[in-house]
């Protein structure tokens, strides 16, 4: 057992910004697809790889690359992966064709993946057993605020300068952030290796099942559409470009907000919680081609969606906290599932938006969002220690 002196608060505040900054870079590219679609030549749904690439990579490099590094120290590996990101941000700022783009972001996706993965483990080697929740608390909270404030802040300083220099200035930021892992995180040698049976195991609680097939609809759902909110504002509601970042951060402020929200109704209810993601969802992103064709809807809904998704992950935490066998593996699990489904739903929206319409690839979305709802719905409420009234 690791005798702790203090608390490591600022080493758990670095963690939490490269979690931030990780996610921002995942899904930057969201805000500025108009940007890089005409700057490259290149068709929106197109674009939307620059979603895609990373998503699938960070998937598989959660699992894996704990596995591959053995014993390396994680104060090293957080380092080493924060500096990749580097890289991968520089690279894509200075990338002179698509193809060159799509190789950056495949580093983005290795950082955001083993960064993610080890991240969550650490805490009880920082804090005191006591203040562990409140450490996860603020090292996941980086998820969530990349979620509804990175990709709004991105967009806005791409809208003022271009895409390049976004890119950039996150490359700039990651790198401040690798000299504070290295400065403020104390040596971290692993306690057991990493084995991919351990995650396998966690397939057979039924209530791991759900969290994790709930979280594939939702999120392929959601980037199936929002990958490409920029085009859905401007061509269904007749909002001009030039205002988009500006309503991405209001989006990102509903955001906060419902996470705020969830995270003190999820405690108490995790059920109803976990229940309501997708059925709202369902509602909001259905209805949006029908209603949100003038400005003033259009902005209502997208407040309402960001509300309702800015909720997804402490509500699933919590339901994974009441039903896994093994917390670490669980969440381990949840990040290959959560970021192959960012991937997949912005492949899903490309090809759909390309081939058909950007409404059909919303009412596409519903149709996950449905299959989400059903399937916690069918599930009895027990599971999570709540009785359904």
């Amino acid at each position: 057992m690791e005798q702790q002196q203090a608390p490591r608060w600022w080493a758990v505040v670095a963690v939490m910004i490269g979690i931030f900054l990780l996610v921002t870079a995942e899904q930057l590219p969201i805000g500025l697809l108009s940007q890089v679609a005409s700057s490259m030549g290149v068709t929106p749904g197109m674009a939307g790889l620059m979603v895609t690439v990373p998503g699938v990579v960070a998937a598989f490099s959660a699992p894996l690359l704990p596995v591959a590094v053995g014993r390396l120290d994680r104060r090293i590996m957080l380092t080493a992966l924060m500096a990749v990101m580097v890289a991968g941000s520089v690279l894509s700022a200075l990338a002179s064709s698509f193809i060159l783009l799509l190789a950056a972001r495949v580093l983005v996706g290795l950082s955001i993946g083993g960064f993610w993965a080890v991240a969550g483990s650490i805490a009880p080697r920082l804090v005191p057993e006591a203040q562990v929740p409140k450490a996860m608390t603020m090292i996941f909270g980086g998820v969530a605020a990349a979620s509804v404030l990175g990709v709004p802040l991105g967009t806005l300083l791409g809208d003022l300068s271009n895409w390049r220099v976004a890119f950039g200035a996150l490359g700039g930021l990651s790198l401040l952030t690798a000299v504070a892992l290295w400065c403020w995180l104390p040596p971290l040698p692993p306690r057991e290796p990493v084995r991919l049976k351990v995650l396998a195991q966690q397939f057979t609680n039924r209530g791991v099942r759900v969290a994790v097939l709930t979280t594939a609809f939702v999120v392929v759902g959601h980037f199936a559409a929002y990958t490409f909110i920029s085009p859905i504002l401007q061509e269904i509601s007749g909002i001009s470009q030039r205002h988009v970042s500006s309503l991405l951060l209001l989006y990102g402020a509903a955001g906060i907000a419902g996470n705020i929200a969830a995270g003190m109704f999820a405690g108490r209810h995790p059920y109803r919680a976990v229940l309501a993601i997708p059925s709202l969802l369902l509602i909001v992103v259905a209805v949006f081609p029908l209603l949100g064709v003038q400005p003033s809807s259009g902005v209502m809904l997208l407040m309402m969606w960001g509300a309702v998704f800015g909720s997804v992950s402490v509500s699933i935490q919590t339901w994974i906290i009441r039903t896994a066998p093994n917390t670490e593996a669980a969440t381990a699990l949840m990040a290959f599932t959560f970021n192959m489904s960012i991937g997949l739903g912005a492949m899903l929206g490309g090809r759909l938006v390309d081939g058909t319409s950007l409404p059909i690839a919303m009412w596409a979305a519903s149709g996950l969002f449905l299959l989400g709802a059903l399937l916690v719905w069918r599930t009895p409420s027990r599971i999570v220690g709540e009785k359904r009234r």
